[in-house]
């Protein structure tokens, strides 16, 4: 699928609380200034911390003897940074409260050099609300010279550093001093070793200028109109003004014409002495009309004063584009595509082809500068504070700054919404994939859909980074939760979600094409993922038939992009990277398979492509990519791609096919006539409407794996001890991709845990997460267990010890209230996990990753709605086992794929799919015909259950014949009627291979062939 998240080296700070105090007034003495870390201690000190890619790359800190620095006294000691870094890594030191370090000069230190010729980068954390959603700003130096040096930097000299900006950091641009939050050391990737010293701040600070801001950076205007420009005064303490201001203003010179355009406009703002911070004043620009068809045009405003700062950026009125053909709405898509391509320039449409991480930006005034064409939000980048409304705000501002560019392209603005509009704080929480394949229920998997595309429209955004169709064939893969199932034909059924999407308004993208789901474990060559990012080796017809079906289910319902897979396929010649595949790319998907949207990549995915950046440019290019997730570099992207156009490298075709896609889209999506957010419907989003959706999906999600003297459903009487890890934790069962990239534990998100919901509907519950508490009185136990948060490599088993075992925290838990008392074990993971004995534990459910709301997994706990879901994948006995998906040669599962034990009464699920049935087209009333005698009552059981199983199997097997000639049955009907059978299959529990073959077929629309398979098995 697709990676959208920043480097994790921030992640990392947050986890580390450091102690150090604020430091006392600025004093003038050399001797007085605050000190941030000398080292002078035993241990590292609290708060100081290193960080990395993955655990080699994470430098080793300890403290050693120092007396060689210079001015150094006899029993100095130093910070060592030990070295051997792969992407990145560095140390820190976080603050446990912000500092004012606006009355300093500059931050300095020493440091002892290799003499390497390596650049050395540093950064400064300022505001936001902690070290780790701290806005960064950047400096550097190089280690020249072997031995001792001092550092010293004006703040003035310090930027804001352009490749990477933490979630939810702000994004004003400006170092304000007055909250900071400690400072970082990047060390280069190489192997080696510096020390550190006396980490400080120096000198006293230049009387700072009042600032200017506009309460707008640009100005739409239409012709024969005004432009109002309000200009604000801030002071840097926030006090008021000790001495008057006057403020010059003056329309500047841009592309339009004064005079013609627009009358030109001069003058003073006076802000008088005692004037409030935060005081504004306000000029109008009249704008005239000169009667032409034109492209838009710009007057920027200039504002001066002695004693004031300008705004970084200029503000700029812009006379809106007006009267050209690509702007008329009632024009067919084709032809605005047609006349807006052919106005645009080579450096306008390497622009559209570009994909900007928000926090990349520079300024946000290179959007326009750049003519970018998307930005993104990576995993866990969001505004501050991370509210529905903060996140229209910022993609409306961002979208203001299109504005600027003389063919005002709006932009399409990313996120990753894989189980709701996950990023967002408050938002609906779905379970992920994994879930919703279990739940087999392709009407609920769409209203997940438009659920979520309700809540991601309402922020501002147009655009979701999901389905993920990947086929999992391996458990040990760090992103198995992200796909639906193991089968072809359950992920192909679920692609459903598509429509829920794009029929509300919010682009869909089918990922990751193609074959991220087999690749081969230990094949990966990324950090030290084992699995994630890999190779997969099939053969063409392996590839056609297990991982290319879902995607060409997704062209046929319109999916609008496609993102290519961070791994490679070989298909017997040698792995090739799919974003270069050009084959597949290029002749299958938008050839054979006749895709007529474009082509996204994955985050940063082309430099993975052998070979300089120009080759990684253009390979990925002509291979068929349309827009490139850079996601930083966006001026070297556009600078190189523009060059291999104008040296031939790249044909202009090629180019224009693609621009042309990514337009077609925007017109589609109406983004040129409503580019900003419709926040009707911010209400919308995490309402009760919408969990509801949530809850029935977690319900529905829930696999019963095993149910020991009908222990399920529980009674709401019963006295219920509740242990485990999982039971009292959002994040925990919401899993990775929620709020941040990674997921994490503990309250990240309003939701209902699984302890509170059981709370709600038990007459007494007792918690004691580690079962320590006394366990006499109770009737039954619960314990809820598995996995913790991961996303991508980092969940691979393997990688740094991770293994698909409980923890011993959670067994010890399961042995202690199983062995005292009927207990069933609810394991929240994203995927099987080694379970062990089972011999006494009565009852045990696959709860997957249920999302936000945990009152989902108690309904059928209590017996509020049934126990339907059922394994989208196999689940294996053995880890020597693995991988083991239906259909192999060798299967022999602890429970096998479409296995799923029922609380409803079997006649009764008959009888209702009977009923609907009726009302249907000819073949649906014919089934339903024939399954009406079975239905007598001498065929079943007082509890509902099959007597007479000759009798139900013929009539069943009968009415699945008629069913896959019928147009009108939905999916849930079949699946009712073929759940009869596999009742039976599953009560004699033999050949899981043909109960697992079986619920493929049923999937694949094989309705008669599932029942003959399920009644072989049940003999």
């Amino acid at each position: 699928m697709f990676r959208s998240k920043p480097p994790l080296w921030a992640t990392a700070l947050a986890l580390l609380v450091p102690l150090l105090a604020a430091p006392a007034a600025p004093a003038r003495a050399a001797a007085d200034l605050p000190v941030l870390a000398d080292f002078e201690s035993d241990a590292v000190p609290s708060g100081v911390y290193a960080w990395g890619n993955d655990a080699a790359s994470t430098p080793t800190l300890t403290i050693e003897p120092g007396a060689a620095r210079p001015g150094a006294p006899a029993a100095n000691r130093v910070l060592r940074s030990g070295y051997a870094i792969s992407q990145w890594g560095g140390w820190s030191q976080d603050l446990t409260a912000t500092q004012d370090w606006s009355p300093y000069e500059g931050f300095s230190f020493w440091v002892n050099g290799e003499g390497s010729g390596r650049r050395i980068f540093f950064e400064i954390k300022d505001g936001g609300s902690g070290p780790g959603a701290a806005e960064l700003f950047e400096s550097s130096f190089t280690d020249d010279a072997a031995g001792w040096r001092q550092v010293k930097v004006p703040f003035a000299d310090f930027t804001r550093r352009a490749d990477y900006q933490p979630g939810g950091a702000p994004t004003d641009g400006e170092l304000d001093l007055l909250a900071m939050w400690g400072y970082g050391m990047r060390l280069p990737t190489a192997a080696g070793s510096l020390e550190w010293d006396q980490v400080e701040l120096y000198g006293t600070a230049p009387p700072r200028p009042a600032r200017l801001s506009t309460d707008r950076p640009v100005y739409p205007v239409g012709e024969r109109s005004e432009a109002k420009v309000s200009v604000t005064v801030t002071t840097a303490t926030g006090a008021p003004l000790a001495d008057g201001l006057a403020v010059t203003y003056r329309t500047g010179s841009g592309t339009a014409t004064p005079g013609a355009d627009y009358t030109p406009a001069e003058g003073t703002l006076t802000f008088p002495a005692g004037t409030a911070s935060g005081s504004s004043r306000s000029f109008t620009v009249t704008i005239l009309r000169d009667g032409a068809d034109e492209v838009a045009e710009t007057i920027p405003v200039e504002l001066s004063g002695a004693g004031v700062r300008p705004p970084a950026e200029a503000p700029v009125i812009v006379i809106d584009a007006h009267g050209l053909p690509y702007l008329d709405a009632r024009r067919p898509v084709r032809e605005r595509v047609a006349d807006l391509l052919g106005r645009m320039t080579l450096e306008e449409k390497a622009g559209q082809m570009t994909q900007a991480e928000r926090m990349a930006l520079a300024r946000q005034s290179d959007i326009a500068a750049y003519h970018l064409g998307s930005l993104l939000s990576g995993g866990g980048s969001t505004p501050t504070p991370n509210t529905p409304r903060a996140w229209a705000d910022m993609v409306d501002a961002f979208q203001l700054q299109t504005r600027r560019t003389r063919l005002q392209v709006p932009l399409i603005y990313g996120v990753d919404a894989v189980h709701g509009h996950n990023n967002v704080a408050g938002a609906t929480i779905f379970p992920h994939n994994v879930g919703l394949g279990a739940a087999r229920d392709p009407g609920l998997v769409e209203k997940a859909g438009e659920v979520t595309a309700r809540e991601v429209r309402a922020t501002g955004v147009p655009w979701n980074f999901a389905p993920c169709l990947c086929v999992s064939r391996d458990d040990r893969w760090g992103r198995a939760y992200e796909s639906f199932s193991e089968d072809p034909a359950l992920v192909s059924r679920m692609a459903t979600v598509i429509d829920g999407l794009q029929d509300n308004g919010v682009l869909a993208t089918a990922k990751h094409y193609v074959g991220d789901g087999g690749t081969a474990y230990g094949s990966s060559t990324t950090g030290d993922y084992t699995i994630d990012q890999g190779v997969t080796r099939v053969s063409r017809q392996e590839l056609e038939d297990v991982h290319l079906a879902p995607f060409a289910v997704a062209v046929r319902r319109g999916v609008a992009t496609v993102m290519p897979s961070f791994s490679s396929v070989d298909l017997g010649a040698g792995p090739v990277k799919m974003h270069a595949h050009r084959e597949l790319l290029t002749g299958v998907l938008k050839g054979r398979l006749g895709f007529k949207g474009f082509v996204v990549t994955d985050w940063q995915a082309i430099d993975q492509i052998p070979g300089d950046y120009a080759s990684d440019v253009r390979t990925s290019v002509t291979a068929g990519v349309d827009m490139v997730m850079v996601p930083y570099a966006y001026p070297e992207f556009t600078g190189t791609l523009r060059a291999e156009v104008e040296a031939g490298r790249v044909p202009m075709a090629r180019v224009d096919d693609a621009v042309a896609r990514i337009l077609t889209q925007k017109f589609r999506l109406g983004l040129f006539e409503r580019p900003y957010a419709d926040r009707t419907h911010l209400g919308d989003v995490g309402s009760a409407a919408h969990r509801a959706v949530a809850r029935t999906a977690a319900a529905k999600s829930q696999v019963l794996l095993k149910n020991d003297g009908r222990l399920l459903p529980l009674s709401r009487t019963s006295k219920v001890y509740v242990a485990g890890s999982n039971a009292d934790d959002v994040g925990n069962q919401s899993g990775g991709w929620t709020i941040s990239w990674q997921g994490s534990s503990g309250p990240i998100t309003p939701g209902t845990t699984i302890l509170e919901a059981i709370r709600d509907r038990a007459a007494s519950v007792t918690y004691s997460p580690d079962a320590s508490a006394g366990l006499a009185g109770h009737d039954v136990g619960v314990v809820v267990v598995g996995e913790t948060p991961y996303a991508e490599g980092f969940g691979d088993v393997g990688r740094q010890g991770r293994t698909l075992e409980l923890s011993a925290a959670d067994r010890a838990a399961v042995d202690r209230v199983c062995g005292a008392m009927k207990c069933v074990v609810l394991v929240v993971s994203g995927r099987p996990m080694l379970l062990g004995d089972l011999s006494g534990v009565e009852a045990v459910v696959a709860a997957w990753l249920p999302g936000t709301e945990g009152a989902g997994v108690a309904d059928p706990l209590f017996g509020a709605v049934p126990y339907t879901g059922r394994l989208p994948f196999t689940w294996f006995r053995t880890a020597e086992q693995i991988p083991i998906n239906v259909g192999d040669a060798a299967y022999d599962p602890l429970f096998p794929y479409g296995w799923g034990l029922r609380t409803d009464p079997a006649r009764d699920r008959l009888k209702a799919a009977r009923d609907r049935l009726a009302t249907g087209d000819g073949p649906a009333r014919a089934a339903a015909a024939a399954l009406t005698p079975a239905l007598a009552g001498r065929n079943w059981t007082a509890g509902g259950s099959v007597r007479d199983a000759r009798a139900v199997l013929a009539a069943v097997g009968t009415a699945a014949t008629l069913l896959e000639r019928s147009r009108t049955a939905a999916f849930a009907q079949s699946d009712a009627v073929v759940s009869v059978a596999r009742d039976l299959a599953q009560d004699a529990d033999r050949r899981a291979d043909l109960q697992a073959a079986a619920d493929h077929e049923l999937a694949a629309g094989h309705l008669r062939k599932a029942v003959d398979l399920l009644a072989r098995a049940a003999r």
